[in-house]
């Protein structure tokens, strides 16, 4: 299903950087089995956030409680090396430094506010490589308002997916985007998908999970939960899906972080569990502009936008690492 037909808007590149003001840059290091994304508005964006995952990796976030002080974000960054690759955000912050963007501090001084969050992907590659400052500067200089990228890139390299019944059964996850627009209105959504659950289509099939002893159909992560509740005692712990929904629409700190409450809607028509206790799943909200929208409808769009930008993602990652991608099991049933 393609979603702005769904919804009758009009079509653009389908990705978060179709609203105005935004732009994705992505690194990563394939070998190093690990990447990071940034999504920078240079002249700030209302920004909200909401952790719905019990295993989060952030920086950040109390900025972005509608009580506190600062009302804009200059940039979100997302990377993968569990905790220690939030140190890539320092990246962010020295390249949005040295191009005069931040917030305006005592005496002139600029400080950039860069909120992120990390996901676990340590196994994949080599261990000892994580996003750093390097890798996090190395994102915003290939950053632009033209990039469409999906799959294996940036912050999704080495994200996988449906890993309840152990490694050996699951399949490639990554990043992937998509978007909606009608009249004056934009929304975008950007998301890595690295769940412990599985990925449904807009028809509730699995397309992406865990794979069965025979690697030649999907164990139905749900179905193994249900049918041996008791006999559950450990999931792969390591998971976390990171998301990004982008508008110009316009929004105050609480309804930026009442929309991305709204988003993980989409999170759970999407992914099948969500937010588990092994999954540090968050959303944010970055409002750019004026736009005047009812906030209903604008949640509510946005947790759509975001469920499409989590099947893009799967459809796009191509098998990595000997992990399988959705291309190589299309075909399964």
């Amino acid at each position: 299903m393609i979603i702005y037909n769904t919804l009758q808007g009009r079509p653009m590149a389908n990705a978060i950087t179709d609203v105005p003001g935004i732009k994705v840059g992505h690194a990563q290091d394939i070998e190093g089995g690990t990447g990071c994304t940034v999504i920078i508005c240079e002249k700030g964006a209302v920004t909200g956030v909401d952790v719905r995952g019990s295993a989060p990796a952030t920086r950040e976030l109390a900025l972005l409680d509608p009580v506190n002080k600062i009302e804009k974000a200059h940039a979100i960054y997302l990377g993968g090396g569990s905790a220690y690759g939030l140190d890539g955000a320092g990246g962010v912050m020295q390249y949005l430094e040295e191009h005069k963007i931040g917030f305006d501090t005592f005496a002139g001084i600029l400080v950039p506010i860069v909120p992120g969050a990390a996901l676990y992907d340590l196994p994949f590659g080599k261990v000892d490589v994580r996003p750093d400052k390097k890798m996090g500067y190395a994102a915003c200089e290939n950053a632009s308002e033209d990039n469409r990228e999906q799959g294996n890139v940036g912050a999704g390299t080495a994200a996988t997916v449906g890993k309840l019944v152990g490694p050996f059964s699951m399949m490639k996850g990554g990043l992937g985007t998509a978007s909606y627009t009608s009249g004056d209105l934009v929304i975008g959504a950007l998301v890595v998908v690295n769940c412990v659950g599985d990925v449904l289509d807009s028809k509730g099939n699995i397309i992406a999970g865990a794979l069965n002893k025979q690697r030649n159909g999907f164990a139905d992560t749900m179905k193994v939960l249900s049918s041996q509740p008791a006999k559950i005692k450990e999931l792969f712990a390591e998971n976390t899906t990171l998301g990004v929904i982008a508008t110009n629409a316009r929004l105050t700190k609480s309804s930026a972080t009442k929309v991305a409450m709204a988003s993980h809607d989409g999170y759970a028509r999407a992914i099948n569990p969500v937010h588990t206790m092994e999954d540090g799943d968050i959303i944010f909200c970055m409002s750019t502009g004026d736009v005047d929208i009812n906030l209903t409808t604008l949640g509510a769009i946005a947790a759509q936008v975001m469920a499409q930008a989590i099947e893009n993602a799967v459809k796009s990652a191509d098998s990595l690492y000997g992990i399988p991608g959705y291309k190589e099991i299309a075909n399964i049933k």
